[in-house]
C-alpha cells in the first residue's frame, strides 16, 4: 500500500479475507500470541496487543479465537513460539518491498521469501536496504455513508489523537502516530463508526511505477505468493499501480 487512499486495494484485501478466512485468522492469531507473550495479556497495558486485537476485530475474527491466542501467548495454553523477522528487498522494476513475518522455522521462511522474490524478477536485500523509504503510521479506513457527518467524524478522530483525516469519493482515511492508533480506533468504534480496515502500516515516502510490459503481473504474483504464506504477516511496497491492476 502506498501513501494514498487505497480503496481498491483495501477491497481486494477484504476479498482475500473472505476467501481465505481460516488462513487470515491463523496469521492474526500468531500476531496476537506474540504480542501477548512479549508485553503481557492485558491490552490496556500492552499497546502492541491492543493494536493486534483491533486489527483482528476489523477482520471479523471471533472473540473466542482472539481470547485463545492471547492465552497461548501468555502461556495459559500450549502453543508454538514464533519469532518476528522482517525482510527487505526489491520487486521487478526496483519496487521497494518490506515483508514482515512470524515464524517457528526461520530457515523455511527465509527460503520461501527468497523464492518469491527470485521467481518474480526481484531480489532479497539486506536489512535496511529499503526500510528508510517507509514511515510507520496507524491507518484507519471508513467507507462513506449517508449517515456519516464528515465534520463530526473529523472532530471525533482528531480529538482522540489522529494526525490527519483525508476524504475521497469512497471514504475516509485516518492517519495516526502508532502510539495513538489504539485509542483512536476505540474512540471511533465507541462513536458508532465501522472500520473497514485498521492497521499499523508502512507508508512509503516515494512511489515507483512499473512501465516494462509484464512487470506489473510479476509484482502481483509476488504479492500473492507472500499473502498465501502463513508465516508472512504483512507486505508493504511503494508500487503505485496496484490499484489499476486489480
Amino acid at each position: 500500500m502506498s501513501g494514498h487512499s487505497k480503496w481498491s486495494t483495501i477491497k481486494h484485501k477484504k476479498g482475500k479475507i473472505d476467501a481465505k478466512r481460516g488462513q487470515i485468522f491463523t496469521k492474526l492469531a500468531k500476531y496476537i500470541a506474540v504480542a501477548s507473550r512479549e508485553g503481557g495479556s492485558d491490552p490496556e497495558m500492552n499497546a502492541k496487543l491492543k493494536e493486534a486485537i483491533v486489527k483482528a476485530k476489523a477482520a471479523n475474527m471471533p472473540n473466542e479465537n482472539i481470547d485463545r491466542a492471547v492465552k497461548k501467548g501468555a502461556g495459559e495454553l500450549q502453543g508454538s513460539i514464533y519469532e518476528e523477522i522482517t525482510y527487505e528487498g526489491y520487486g521487478p522494476g526496483g519496487v521497494a518491498v518490506i515483508v514482515e513475518t512470524l515464524t517457528d522455522n526461520k530457515n523455511r521462511t527465509a527460503g520461501d521469501v527468497r523464492h518469491a522474490f527470485d521467481k518474480n524478477g526481484g531480489n532479497l536485500g539486506i536489512s535496511g536496504s529499503v526500510g528508510f523509504l517507509f514511515t510507520k503510521k496507524g491507518q484507519i479506513m471508513i467507507e462513506k455513508s449517508e449517515s456519516i457527518d464528515e465534520e463530526e467524524l473529523m472532530m471525533t478522530a482528531l480529538d482522540a489523537g489522529a494526525e490527519d483525516v483525508e476524504t475521497s469519493d469512497e471514504g475516509y482515511e485516518i492517519s495516526t502516530d502508532p502510539i495513538d492508533f489504539g485509542q483512536v480506533c476505540e474512540a471511533l468504534k465507541s462513536a458508532g463508526y465501522e472500520l473497514i480496515s485498521a492497521e499499523i502500516a508502512m507508508i512509503p515516502s516515494t512511489e515507483t511505477e512499473l512501465t516494462v510490459p509484464g512487470d506489473a503481473k510479476k509484482m502481483l504474483k509476488m504479492i500473492d505468493m507472500f499473502d498465501d504464506n502463513e508465516d508472512i504477516q504483512a507486505v508493504w511496497h511503494n508500487w503505485t499501480g496496484e490499484e489499476d491492476e486489480q
